[in-house]
């Protein structure tokens, strides 16, 4: 054997090893940047409202519009996929977060802070639409992997807003830096991405025209998924489940604050929560891959989620802690769960992309309105408890729910909409031809 194809040959796998472990990288920096414009705000509320003068409905907007951004800005996601590309898309997005960020250090009223919060949430939902189209594609026999790491990463970095926000809040005298200081991981994301994709771009590019679809694919990747019961009832899933992490991670703080705890407490709390939801939103979908049907683990998520907004009813000052954990735990292992079972649904990874924004897209628009509902309640009643039993309700009909996702049913909705189609067409075709 040539010495130089031998030692070329030994090179190959860790070089493919090396660009696996950058990829996997690059997918956390960038999932530690999408929830800290939420959780940042989350403990420094009292001082906000205090400073701008916001109703308790008022503030529950500076939480509830990121998520109606990255809602409606899903549904958008198709065409700035189309128009630039996924690997431009996200890091528009990165931009966008950046920015908005940034400009949190000189909002000094509720409007201006409501405009970032909205430009932030708008970048969000082109990242978490067109990242696991990238994922799908290029970790097809590991998505359940690569999700878990982005899902723990987006909970890890929730964690880091709540604890590090107020921190430098302090440290600096001003909420504004609290706010602002998340454009820096931003633009560290935004650097990893470019770098990365400029080094390992043309083997992408060599993969892809290596498995170019059919055409039967083109026309599965154009179904309309507005038409499809499935897509509305995996959208419903993924919207109750962020239901009840928008409401906790709005009104959780605020919650404790009325039981006396202080902001730095009640911020550790809420750092607690995202511990164990990055913890679980890494180890849920990891055990979940060893079986096809993904329903039991969702069921287990459901039910931790449900154990811990009964607690923070019921008996909130007994074991906030336990609470926290449960509920954490819950709601981050159904988070990624829940996306790895709509991207089982699609072979192809652009009919994958399409339904995973559609999910996304309906997803956040319902979730945007609990802490909306969750504020209204506290200003009605005074306090949250009516808040938390309705979330118990809702995660009851989502374990409800839960059970119409059977493996089955993905065969049957690949086989009328997805790449399984082709085998369809062809079948048809020689039945015809005999």
């Amino acid at each position: 054997m040539n010495p130089q194809n031998r030692f070329m040959r030994s090179r190959t796998p860790s070089g493919e090893s090396a660009s696996e472990l950058a990829w996997y990288a690059a997918i956390v920096a960038i999932g530690l940047n999408l929830r800290p414009l939420l959780t940042s705000i989350s403990p420094l509320m009292t001082t906000i409202r205090n400073d701008t003068g916001l109703s308790f409905y008022g503030a529950s907007l500076l939480t509830s519009l990121p998520v109606v951004a990255m809602g409606f800005g899903a549904f958008g996601t198709g065409l700035l996929a189309r128009r630039l590309g996924e690997t431009r898309g996200v890091a528009l997005g990165l931009v966008a977060i950046a920015a908005a960020c940034a400009a949190r250090a000189f909002a000094a009223s509720g409007g201006a802070l409501m405009l970032t919060a909205a430009a932030a949430g708008a970048g969000v939902a082109a990242i978490q639409a067109l990242l696991p189209a990238v994922m799908k594609q290029r970790f097809a026999a590991r998505v359940p992997l690569a999700m878990g790491l982005f899902s723990a990463s987006i909970m890890g970095g929730g964690g880091l807003g709540a604890s590090l926000g107020p921190l430098v809040a302090r440290l600096s005298g001003s909420w504004h830096a609290g706010l602002a200081v998340w454009a820096l991981p931003a633009l560290a994301a935004l650097a990893i991405w470019g770098v990365l994709n400029g080094r390992f771009g043309a083997g992408q590019r060599v993969q892809q025209s290596a498995t170019a679809p059919s055409q039967n694919h083109v026309d599965a990747a154009t179904a309309p998924l507005w038409r499809k019961r499935r897509a509305w009832t995996l959208g419903l899933h993924f919207g109750l489940v962020n239901g009840g992490y928008t409401s906790l991670v709005a009104w959780l703080p605020v919650y404790y604050q009325q039981h006396g705890a202080s902001v730095e407490a009640s911020g550790s709390l809420l750092a607690a929560m995202t511990v164990f939801q990055a913890a679980s939103a890494l180890l849920l979908p990891l055990a979940a891959a060893a079986l096809t049907d993904r329903r039991p683990w969702l069921v287990l998520g459901l039910s931790g989620q449900l154990v811990g907004v009964i607690g923070l009813a019921a008996w909130p000052e007994a074991a906030p802690l336990l609470w926290v954990a449960a509920a954490g735990a819950g709601l981050g292992g159904t988070f990624s769960v829940t996306l790895v079972t709509a991207l089982d649904h699609c072979a192809d990874h652009r009919l994958a992309a399409r339904l995973v924004a559609f999910v996304q897209g309906l997803g956040f628009v319902i979730a945007a309105l609990a802490p909306i509902v969750a504020g209204r309640v506290r200003d009605l009643t005074g306090g949250f408890t009516g808040a938390w039993i309705m979330l118990a309700v809702s995660i009851s009909a989502m374990i409800v729910l839960t059970l119409a996702f059977s493996p089955r049913s993905y065969r049957r909705w690949l086989g009328a909409h997805g790449p399984d189609a082709d085998g369809a067409i062809a079948q048809s075709r020689a039945t015809l031809d005999a």
